[in-house]
């Protein structure tokens, strides 16, 4: 259904990789988000009126901020489209993640509201409401046209990687969870007698399933915004397209930055043989950085380690000292290593070690340790280390 819908609106709805694919997706869903939740909130607050039921009234007004959310929505994909420019050189992506973040605002603020409300509906004694037909019409349409929103919009969020719209999605199961719960206890209301206000017990506990999964919502945007570890299927497709390349011996120091969908780039560093055609790797590290963004939509930029790979001296003290690090802590890894002999009385061991982000110890002692254990090995081992970070997420 979803894709039929987008075939028939988005020209070209196939290339879901094209910029104005893209915002023209969102802005369906958007679109289709404000029309529906109009005739919901309408609808629903004509019924709440006439059975005087606060959760009928609170879930309409819950449907106007969906509609409001659905602006926004709208709204941040028109202005995350927008070209480059002086002052945004990579792009306006990130308002897609600003929209998604107000529209976990707009879920908190609906949540409390409805729970405030409830509570003073059920503390302070409101007669029980009597529920007519109509009233039980609305809902059951209104779970209907909440479960259609949820499915289009977890498609269409799934189509073109879409924060936004998934958040969107969330909040239309939350929706017609909260519509359902209500449509039961005007059900039970109309079938039983209870000597407690029915109506307002469903609303608190529905308030509080919309909070939390407005928490749960604004958690993963903010986490965008902040820069959050890139997805590890992307990083496995940039290294082992990288790797597939003759002569590129390995690959460290790799860096992602998300600057929104479809604006992702990144950089890293290779090794090579000291000894290669220079002008040669330059060619390949073209085509290398050409086709990681032919497979995944990445700017890649490379930068070239030259090491040595003839001499039997230098792989076995390098070997070694990897041995050291990974006893240490077998997350720990090396790379760019070099030796210097100096006037036969020191050996300049110059590397780099790799140190996972939840490394909690001292970095001076862990150097210490190191040059300890190089020292038992080789006393004219002096050591020059750099410690990294590694930015993957991956260890």
């Amino acid at each position: 259904m979803t894709e039929f819908i987008i075939k028939i609106f988005v020209k070209n709805s196939a290339d879901k990789n094209d910029a104005d694919v893209r915002r023209s997706i969102g802005s369906l869903a958007g679109f289709i988000g404000i029309i529906c939740n109009l005739i919901l909130c309408s609808a629903k607050i004509i019924a709440g009126i006439f059975a005087a039921s606060i959760s009928i009234v609170a879930d309409g007004l819950n449907n106007l901020s969906d509609m409001g959310s659905s602006i926004v929505t709208m709204l941040g994909f028109k202005l995350s489209s927008k070209p480059a420019d002086k002052d945004h050189p990579y792009g306006h992506g990130r308002m897609e993640y600003m929209s998604a973040f107000i529209v976990s605002v707009l879920i908190l603020i609906v949540g409390f509201e409805l729970l405030i409300n409830s509570a003073k509906a059920l503390f302070t004694g409101d007669p029980p409401q009597v529920f007519g037909t109509f009233s039980v019409i609305v809902l059951s349409v209104s779970v209907a046209v909440k479960l259609f929103l949820f499915f289009f919009n977890k498609k269409a969020g799934k189509m073109i990687a879409s924060d936004a719209l998934a958040a969107t999605a969330q909040d239309s199961i939350n929706d017609a969870i909260t519509t359902l719960a209500i449509l039961i206890s005007v059900i039970a209301a109309r079938i039983l007698t209870v000597g407690f206000n029915l109506d307002a017990v469903m609303a608190i506990l529905v308030s509080f399933y919309i909070i939390w999964s407005g928490i749960s919502s604004a958690k993963d945007t903010i986490s965008n915004l902040l820069g959050k570890a890139p997805d590890k299927a992307l990083i496995v497709e940039i290294e082992d397209t990288v790797m597939s390349f003759s002569g590129f011996l390995g690959i460290h120091d790799l860096i992602v930055h998300d600057y929104g969908p479809g604006r992702i780039f990144a950089s890293l560093h290779i090794e090579v043989p000291q000894n290669v055609d220079i002008v040669e790797c330059h060619e390949k590290i073209d085509l290398c950085e050409k086709v990681v963004f032919e497979r995944t939509g990445v700017e890649l930029v490379i930068h070239m380690d030259p090491i040595d790979t003839d001499n039997n001296t230098v792989a076995e003290t390098k070997q070694s000292i990897t041995d050291i690090i990974r006893s240490i802590d077998d997350r720990l890894t090396l790379h760019d290593f070099r030796m210097t002999p100096v006037s036969g009385e020191r050996t300049n061991l110059i590397f780099d070690v790799v140190l996972p982000l939840d490394f909690k110890g001292s970095v001076d002692d862990l150097r210490a340790v190191i040059e300890q254990k190089a020292k038992e090995i080789n006393t004219t081992f002096a050591l020059v280390i750099t410690f990294d970070r590694d930015f993957t997420g991956q260890y």
